[in-house]
């Protein structure tokens, strides 16, 4: 019985190092693919920037960079924007002075209406 067991245990060892390797080399190929395919990629992506979207004397790199901060500067001014939509007693003073400022205009051209309208 134990030499059984022992014939057992080397089948399963063996069966266990092939999955082994196969797990090695399935894995290291879907390894070197996905690294062809981002360096593929960055490649396009330079390539892109620095024809279509690079300032004079700007390098691809530092084209990204500020693509990235302008686009953190939207959505910094639509999160204001919408924060400040939601709440109009938070006004700025600007925003306060501008409604004032067209609240008295319209009384000033009721009343020229009504001046207007005596004569």
């Amino acid at each position: 019985m134990s030499k059984l067991n022992e014939a057992n245990e080397k089948i399963a060892n063996g069966v266990a190092e092939g999955y082994k390797k196969i797990e090695k080399g399935v894995v290291g190929g879907y390894k070197k693919i996905q690294d062809g395919v981002v360096e593929g990629y960055k490649k396009i992506e330079d390539k892109f920037v620095d024809t279509f979207l690079t300032h004079e004397g700007e390098t691809a790199e530092d084209a990204k960079k500020r693509l990235a901060e302008e686009k953190a500067a939207r959505e910094k001014a639509s999160k204001e924007a919408k924060r400040s939509a939601a709440n109009p007693a938070g006004m700025n003073d600007i925003g306060k002075a501008s409604i004032e400022a067209s609240r008295e205009i319209g009384r000033a051209s009721v009343e020229a209406s009504k001046n207007a309208a005596q004569r």
